[in-house]
């Protein structure tokens, strides 16, 4: 074979390579073209009772995404307690959702004293698999409301 013949081959190759990339680029650009079935907000909380509207929602999706409402510990206890109290909640409170604790991507953290923040994070480390999520931890100057030490939100995927 010459060297002639032998480039127009790779030629030849390199174009049919590149139609191939390129048709499998527009199916997809037609296939995500297609009107998508618009996400729907889910309340997964406790129905309203007497009829009346409920002041929030603890647990919310919208499409794959899920919103959990603060979680406090609303009993006597060390930060510990509380902190270990809180995220087995948030747990249910996922797995309700279909979601779990290693498909957490947002935690907000709020701690009645700040004096708190390396007690609680003895109990808070490892709750979240390979990757934690990212975090902002605050003591608000007003304090949690109730008598809990700790108040955990979070934003993660179903």
């Amino acid at each position: 074979m010459s060297t002639k013949t032998s480039r127009r081959n790779l030629l030849k190759n390199a174009a049919a390579a590149a139609g191939a990339i390129g048709g499998a680029a527009v199916l997809t650009e037609s296939a995500s073209a297609a009107t998508p079935e618009a996400p729907q907000k889910k309340s997964y909380g406790q129905p309203p009772k007497n009829g009346e509207a409920p002041l929030f929602s603890s647990v919310v999706s919208y499409g794959n995404l899920v919103f959990l409402a603060g979680v406090g510990a609303h009993f006597q206890g060390t930060i510990e307690e509380h902190t270990k109290h809180v995220l087995d909640e948030l747990e249910k409170n996922l797995a309700s959702a279909g979601s779990s604790m290693e498909k957490v991507l947002k935690v907000n953290v709020y701690l009645n004293d700040i004096k708190d923040w390396e007690r609680m994070n003895t109990v808070y480390k490892g709750r979240w698999g390979k990757i934690p999520p990212v975090r902002t931890t605050i003591a608000p100057a007003g304090g949690i409301p109730g008598n809990s030490l700790v108040e955990i939100d979070l934003i993660a995927y179903i």
